[in-house]
């Protein structure tokens, strides 16, 4: 009987990518598959200031794909959000585990909800699509770019750098920080990141057992949620920066997803929900992205492009 191999699992140093990476270990070595987790150190890693003004895209993920292809390592686990929907050759996307939850979370020094916040309230986040919705809903806040992994974030919102921080629910779960959390955003106020919540275990396509061995994790209604989403991205030429929002889940044996588009101050904002065959997804996410182009989301995403340069 053949010896079954070691499948090495790259992964980055923060602690919410050791839990991702420790958690598929877990699942894999209850198994009896043998996993032997190797550490990259990726682009955003070394790099300082707001992640959008990076020139390049799969910041996070690039030297852990690059790794994938030169054979260092057999398993990559990305936060879905963070991966570029441009397909590598030779890669592919194995497995996607059930998703953990997909908003948004308010953590705040005193305040005890969005409404609570005063008007010219400094508000932290590195994301361009929070900062589009917030400054949609409420223009008079001041909102102030924030880099770090979660535990230097929070110090901040501690010294009193600003009043509020917006982080993802998931990670802060994750981590078991969610006692932190002042409140989750409404998903009609703030739609959440393409692939938020969702891991993706990605491999290389010629590697059969490594596919097979992580197969089980796959939840096919997550899969079809974020093939939708990432399917919408692709097609407005988005990039995993832009001010898009995107939630995609099945309802009854329906696919629906509401997705955004923002201009960056956030006062234009275009919307669309799209419903079909969770058989389809791919499908959902072209028809959101059709009916947004129609309204003008190229020439969106086309200025936030030039504000970012």
């Amino acid at each position: 009987m053949a010896e079954t191999k070691t499948i090495r699992l790259g992964t980055r140093g923060s602690a919410l990518a050791r839990w991702q990476a420790d958690w598929v270990t877990s699942q894999l070595e209850a198994r009896g598959v043998v996993v032997e987790q190797v550490l990259i150190k990726t682009t955003g890693d070394v790099r300082s200031g707001p992640i959008a003004k990076l020139p390049e895209r799969g910041v996070f993920t690039k030297e852990i794909q690059r790794a994938l292809l030169d054979g260092k390592v057999d398993l990559a686990v990305h936060s879905l959000k963070d991966l570029p929907t441009e397909p590598v050759p030779g890669l592919s996307v194995a497995a996607v585990p059930e998703r953990a939850p997909v908003g948004d979370a308010l953590l705040t020094n005193e305040a005890k909800s969005w409404q609570e916040l005063s008007n010219d309230a400094r508000v932290a986040t590195g994301s361009l699509r929070r900062r589009a919705q917030l400054l949609s809903a409420r223009p008079t806040l001041t909102l102030v770019d924030v880099r770090g992994n979660v535990d230097t974030r929070l110090r901040k919102l501690h010294e009193g750098e600003f009043d509020a921080l917006v982080l993802a629910e998931a990670g802060l779960v994750r981590l078991q920080l969610e006692h932190h959390i002042a409140e989750i955003f409404d998903k009609r106020l703030m739609l959440p990141a393409v692939g938020q919540g969702a891991l993706g275990l990605e491999v290389r396509t010629d590697d059969q057992e490594t596919r097979t061995a992580v197969s089980f994790l796959d939840d096919p209604p997550t899969h079809a949620a974020v093939v939708a989403e990432r399917t919408l991205l692709a097609d407005l030429r988005g990039g995993c920066l832009a001010p898009v929002g995107a939630w995609a889940r099945q309802l009854d044996e329906r696919l629906v997803m509401d997705a955004v588009v923002l201009s960056v101050d956030g006062q234009q904002r275009l919307a669309v929900r799209q419903e079909g065959d969770l058989r389809n997804p791919a499908q959902i996410g072209s028809t959101a992205a059709e009916a947004l182009l129609s309204e003008g989301a190229a020439e969106l995403i086309a200025s936030i492009r030039d504000h970012s340069d």
